[in-house]
This record gives structure tokens, sequence and C-alpha cells, in this order.
């Protein structure tokens, strides 16, 4: 299978390190508008074409799949390009900038016979996978009933987060949700996976942190808070971004009518929180000793891991990109829905709807 990059970033390295890794994949082109990106990329990963037109990575390597790692705002374009020369695509987050974008993509990537995905890699971590196992088979005791999405943003990130406040042209600034607009697929996606309403009510309410007005920052919402009702299955959500919650959170929990789970992305745990009716004051000590046992027996696994040389923060993009592989060559289902896709752009759009309807305000 031939692969070929659309953006020759911070991004690619992470993309690139995963193909190289996929069985039967070659990367044969990479592209960047700034030729010596492309030309860089394309030298350390022992590329053998970089182009700086994406027409000529199309017409001439000839890639079937292609990454698009660019600023979201030419997501929709580019993926519209690739399609339309017959290219399966993996687009970055945010899918594009909005809902409409998304359905036209959607829906000419079926009318093309082609496939497409987003990169929601944190998804398919370990601990994501045994989650979702266990809610297939039941541990839950039903649909979720409630869940808890949370999202944390560290402003002292000097690779990122410190560039944004820096430039005042930064290509964030620039998106119609700006910061949000970047990362907030990733904790709505984990809470879309599971709700059944294609039209859920959405209730948001947004503001500037105290850390960022103080520096004189007040173009930015970095601290979100988002309720989401599901009809359908009378389910509820909660949604949390903050770039001021310490330490950063990346958590998602359900709660089921008879168990829950609590995920941890950063720690990569998974806490299983079963049901328990024991006697008297035992309910104040036997269930802290299970929560330890489970803490521990998750710490030796990720121990074990690490020694083996298994633990690595990109597992969740490896197995994301090779079960998109796989869906092309077997013609089989997607691993990302494209009714995922949808409502996670759907209730983007809800959300930024209702913050720019009323000013942000603490």
């Amino acid at each position: 299978m031939k692969i070929g990059i659309i953006g020759c970033g911070k991004q690619a390295d992470a993309h690139a390190a995963q193909i190289q890794k996929a069985p039967g994949c070659e990367i044969v082109g990479v592209c960047d508008m700034e030729a010596l990106l492309a030309r860089q990329l394309a030298e350390r990963f022992n590329v053998s074409q970089h182009f700086d037109r994406v027409e000529d990575l199309l017409q001439i390597a000839r890639p079937d799949v292609v990454h698009i790692i660019t600023p979201p705002q030419s997501h929709f374009p580019l993926g519209k390009l690739c399609l339309e020369a017959g290219c399966h695509i993996m687009v970055e987050k945010p899918f594009t900038i909005d809902f409409r974008e998304a359905e036209v993509l959607l829906n000419l990537a079926v009318a093309k016979n082609r496939k497409l995905t987003v990169g929601h890699h944190h998804q398919f971590s370990d601990v994501a996978i045994r989650m979702r196992e266990l809610v297939r088979d039941g541990f839950l005791g039903s649909e979720p009933v409630h869940m808890e999405s949370i999202f944390g943003y560290d402003f002292t990130d000097q690779r990122y987060a410190m560039a944004l406040l820096g430039d005042k042209s930064h290509w964030v600034r620039r998106l119609p949700g700006k910061l949000l607009h970047n990362i907030l697929s990733h904790p709505v996606s984990k809470i879309a996976e599971f709700i059944k309403d294609d039209r859920p009510k959405v209730v948001a309410h947004g503001f500037t942190s105290r850390f960022l007005e103080k520096i004189n920052e007040h173009e930015i919402i970095d601290e979100l808070r988002v309720i989401v009702l599901d009809s359908t299955s009378k389910a509820t959500a909660y949604l949390t971004f903050s770039s001021q919650i310490s330490p950063i959170q990346h958590q998602l929990k359900l709660y089921g009518s008879r168990n829950s789970l609590i995920l941890d992305y950063a720690t990569e745990s998974l806490m299983q929180i079963r049901k328990t009716n024991y006697k008297s004051y035992l309910n104040h000590i036997v269930p802290p000793f299970l929560y330890g046992r489970q803490f521990l027996a998750q710490s030796a696994g990720n121990l074990k891991r690490f020694v083996a040389r298994t633990l690595n923060f990109e597992s969740g993009r490896r197995r994301l990109i090779e079960s998109f592989y796989d869906s092309i060559r077997d013609s089989t289902a997607e691993p990302i829905s494209y009714r995922q896709i949808l409502l996670t752009s759907w209730i983007m759009d809800e959300i930024f709807r209702q913050l720019n309807e009323k000013p942000a305000a603490a």
C-alpha cells in the first residue's frame, strides 16, 4: 500500500514513524507548501519523493492513502482533492471546520467508494480498547447512563501552547473557535461514541481564565463546561475543557446501571467500579482495598510493558493507522464510524454557536 503525507510539520513525524511500522506499507511521497519542510521529512524517513504541490504528489507518487496533517482550515479542500484523485484519506483532528464540510467529505467518500478516518488516536490506546471490550461485554449493566469527559491543556508546554500565546498571527487563532476548535474534538468524540441521538441537546458555557487575563490575553477561551442530553437513550454527559485544573486531566468516566468505569489516558489505567453491598463499616474498608489492588496490578502491567518496550505514547496512533489500512484491504468497517465523525462535528458546531451568541465571561 502506497502512502502519501500532506503537511510536514511536527505531527508528521508521529504519523511517518507509525506508517513505516505498518506491514506492507511504503511512504511514496511527502508534500508541504514549504519545500524545505517536505525535503527534511523525506530525508529523515528515507522517502524517495518530496513535493511542494499537492497535485504533483497525487499525479507523480500516486498514493493509495493520503494522511492530511495540515491546519484544520485546509482539511476540507485537501480532502476533497485527494478523494477526487481516488485516494483514501486519514485526516488529523479536527476533521473539518464544521459539520457541513464533514458531511460533504463523507458523502464524497461514499460516492467514490473510498474510505476516510480522523486522527482520534486516544480512542485506540490499550486502556481505551479494554474499556470498549468491557462495555461490549455488559460490564456497565446497560448503555452508559451518564458520562464525563475531561481534557486538560498545559499552557507551560513550550512546543505548542507558548507558541500560540506568543504569536498573535498563529494559525490556531484564525480558527473560528481558536484554541478550543483545534483540541475539542478529542474529548467530544469520546462521548459521541456512546450517544444515540443524532441531534442531542447541548448546553455550553465558556470563558477566559484569570491566568490568561493576567497576561492580557482576552481572545482565547480556555475554560469550557458542556452538558449533553441524549433524548434517545436518556443518557447525559458532562464535558470539561480546562487549562487551569492541576494536575492535567485526560479522563473518561462511564456510569452504568450496575457498574462504572474510569479511564485515565494520562496514566494508562482503567478502574472498574463495581457495585458492592458489604455490611456496616466493611463498605469503608473493602472497596478502597480492592481499588488499591487494581492500581497496583495496572502499575505492574505498565511496568512489564515498559520493560518489554511495548508501552509507548503512540500505541493508539499505530493501532488506528493499522486498523484503517486493514479496513481498506479487507473492505471492512472503518475504525471510527462516519456517524461518530458527523456527531462530533455537530456537537462542536453547537458549542461554538452558543459561545458566539454571548460574550465569554467567568
